[in-house]
Order: C-alpha cells, then sequence, then structure tokens
C-alpha cells in the first residue's frame, strides 16, 4: 500500500503536469524529475501540505484561464501523446485528483486503526 505522503505528493505533481497538457506543452525537465521523486519519504506533513496548498493554489489560476470555447480543442497526453480534448483532461484531473484523495484518507484510517490496536 502506498503511503499517504505519496497520494499526497502525486496530487500535486500530477496536477502540475496534466495541466502542462492541457495547455498544449510538453513536460519540462522539471516535472520530469519530480515524477521520479514522488515516492520519497524524505518529507514531513508540513512541508507535504504546503506543497499541496500551493498545487491547489496554483492549478485554480490555471484552470480559470482556460476559455470555454477551447474545450473540444484537441490536446495529447504523455509519452504515447495519446488524443483527448482540453475538456476530457481537465475531468481526467478531477477523477485522478479525487481517487488520490480518496485513497490517501483511506491509507490514513487504516494506519491509525492499525496503531490503535492493542
Amino acid at each position: 500500500m502506498p503511503p499517504v505522503a505519496f497520494h499526497l505528493r502525486h496530487i500535486a505533481r500530477s496536477l502540475d503536469r496534466l495541466l502542462s497538457y492541457a495547455e498544449g506543452r510538453d513536460l519540462s525537465e522539471k516535472q520530469l524529475a519530480e515524477l521520479s521523486s514522488e515516492q520519497a519519504s524524505d518529507a514531513g506533513s508540513e512541508r507535504l501540505f504546503a506543497e499541496l496548498a500551493s498545487a491547489f493554489e496554483i492549478s485554480s489560476t490555471r484552470v480559470r484561464a482556460f476559455s470555454a470555447a477551447a474545450l473540444e480543442e484537441p490536446r495529447k497526453v504523455g509519452r504515447k501523446q495519446l488524443p483527448t480534448t482540453l475538456a476530457g483532461l481537465l475531468v481526467h484531473i478531477a477523477d485522478h485528483t479525487q481517487r488520490h484523495t480518496g485513497q490517501a484518507i483511506t491509507t490514513a484510517k487504516l494506519l491509525l486503526a492499525a496503531r490503535a490496536k492493542p
């Protein structure tokens, strides 16, 4: 089971990556490096939540910058350049974020329950 920290980091960093695709851009070297370090366990909860809060704030601004007229415009995702639309990517961002939020909450609850057992 992936640790809670992974899910929090993954939410923050996947928002950035997926919004880059939505904006019609490829991933940067920094984004690729961050992708490979999502499993690291070197951050405390304060740092993880600060990264997540920052990602939500920045992502909110980026999403608001899209025009409703552009929702059906084609986009490409990932190394395989999978086809989608801006609207498809925005829906995927919401689904993906919700799924990892649920996984983080479930994992945290399981860990707390395991600690509470005598």
